[in-house]
């Protein structure tokens, strides 16, 4: 039996203990300041390894990144897939049950799960309002439904030339999820290759163009938040790091406005009793009310 999956490789950089991520205090509007050099630490693994160009291996630095983010944010180890564990995608409430049951039938039946990818997959498909799709990083249970989805795409050369089928593939799939999920948050985050402002500027000033314009409007229509952000590395060093640099773009697509936005859209659609810790956290103050776990 395997005992490693394609995220296996980042598990060791996610620290268990997370630090606070909003650097806002009480009363003054939400500022949220991601790990930038965790993601950089993350997506030097593929690229030091010479397998930056196999889109899968760098895609999932990016989503293990997403996901660690959103529980800096005070979103549970477990509601949040992909875990920084395997197995990947875990109902919280089979976590629940393991935690109830003997200690004896718990290690069995957590060995079973990594077995079982009907019960516990590596990827969370997510059937939309025509078809099912791949999530990325996605926060659901199964009393509440999916509340986050959030597609990450990576993008390493040819920009002008595959950026069109990006952006066409990207809005059909945000009509999808939101046709079928009106209330969740349906986000859309894009790494770039910073090689792309000297190699093409104007895909560039597209790439830019079509994140904003991938945004709802107020309908049925685009996601709930995006964002763009450019990483990069010496090609020629044996020993690349790539660094990540939010600062060459604009303010209003860097990472920051879309987990805030994100997290803002989530709670506001959500009572007061759920996802206290978040709320705690963003709003810089105690909330005295229990967390709602309608669970056991």
């Amino acid at each position: 039996m395997a005992r490693s999956d394609s995220f296996s490789q980042y598990d060791h950089l996610l620290p268990a203990e997370v630090d606070d991520p909003w650097v806002h205090s009480n009363g003054q509007p939400p500022a949220y300041r991601p790990d930038y050099d965790l993601l950089g630490r993350l997506l030097t693994i593929p690229v030091a390894a010479g397998a930056a160009s196999e889109s899968g291996k760098f895609a999932n630095g990016i989503d293990a990144w997403i996901a660690q983010e959103l529980r800096r944010a005070g979103f549970g180890p477990d509601e949040v897939w992909p875990r920084s564990t395997r197995p990947r995608v875990l109902p919280r409430d089979i976590t629940i049950l393991l935690e109830k049951v003997p200690t004896a039938l718990r290690d069995e039946l957590a060995e079973r799960l990594l077995t079982m990818a009907a019960v516990a997959p590596v990827d969370a498909r997510v059937l939309g309002q025509a078809y099912a799709k791949q999530v990325d990083v996605v926060i659901a249970r199964w009393d509440r439904g999916p509340e986050l989805l959030i597609s990450t795409k990576a993008q390493q050369s040819s920009f002008g030339k595959n950026l069109p089928n990006r952006f066409e593939e990207s809005y059909g799939d945000a009509s999808n999820l939101r046709g079928r999920y009106p209330l969740a948050a349906v986000g859309y985050f894009f790494v770039q290759r910073a090689t792309i402002i000297q190699t093409e500027p104007d895909a560039f000033e597209r790439s830019i163009d079509m994140i904003r314009k991938l945004r709802h409007r107020g309908d049925a229509n685009g996601y709930t938040a995006t964002a763009l952000l450019l990483v990069d590395w010496d090609a020629d060093s044996h020993t690349p790091v790539v660094t990540a640099d939010p600062g060459l773009v604009p303010e209003d697509v860097q990472p920051s406005q879309f987990f805030t936005t994100m997290i803002d859209h989530l709670l506001s659609v959500t009572p007061i009793s759920y996802h206290v810790k978040v709320r705690e956290l963003r709003e810089r103050r105690n909330i005295p009310v229990a967390e709602n776990n309608d669970t056991f």
